[in-house]
Order: C-alpha cells, then structure tokens, then sequence
C-alpha cells in the first residue's frame, strides 16, 4: 500500500500543478483581454487620458504595442504570468477598436 501511495503522490502533484498553471494563464489571457479591448476602445475615440488610467491599473510588468489596421486601432498587450517556469512563457491578447471618425463639439 505504502509503495504504490509513494508513486501515485508525485503524479498526482504532477497533475495538479499543470492543471492550477493551465487555469493561471488562461486567467491571464482573459485579463489581458478585457484590458486591450478597453484601452484599444478608449483610444480610438481619443479619450487618451482615461486608456492611460486603465493602462495603469494594468500594472509596469505588461508591454504594450498599438497599431493601425485600416480603421482599426490596435492594442496588444503581453506579459509574463508569474514567477519560476511560468516566467519563461509569455501571455499576450490583441484587441481592435474602429477609430472614431466624429467630431466632438
């Protein structure tokens, strides 16, 4: 009893840490998501300085590249999800916003 405890432990570990890492990087795609699409949204309208207090919040350790596509404003945002062997991979989400064409009065 105690030999086979002592093999199934460590797969099971195994199994656990991949499957918690697994959920850990899609939290942070989704994250990065959400986080693109309203800075992509709040630029192409060219409220600048609200798509700044929300790249803020994001946090220093999220690189940031825009692009225009057409009518398309572009925002990609990557980052490393944690620590450790995490830390080797890189996370990152691509949201487009049309650009606002309108004149505010």
């Amino acid at each position: 009893m105690t030999a086979e405890f002592a093999v199934v432990l460590p797969a099971m570990l195994a199994v656990l840490a991949v499957v918690l890492s697994s959920l850990m990087l899609a939290t942070q795609r989704l994250s990065l998501g959400a986080s693109a699409a309203e800075i992509a949204r709040h630029e192409a309208r060219g409220d600048h300085a609200t798509a700044g207090m929300h790249l803020a919040r994001v946090g220093n350790a999220v690189t940031v590249e825009r692009t225009l596509h057409g009518a398309l404003h572009c925002v990609t945002l990557r980052s490393a999800p944690a620590a450790g062997l995490l830390a080797a991979l890189e996370v990152s989400a691509t949201r487009c916003a049309a650009v606002s064409t309108e004149e505010t009065a």
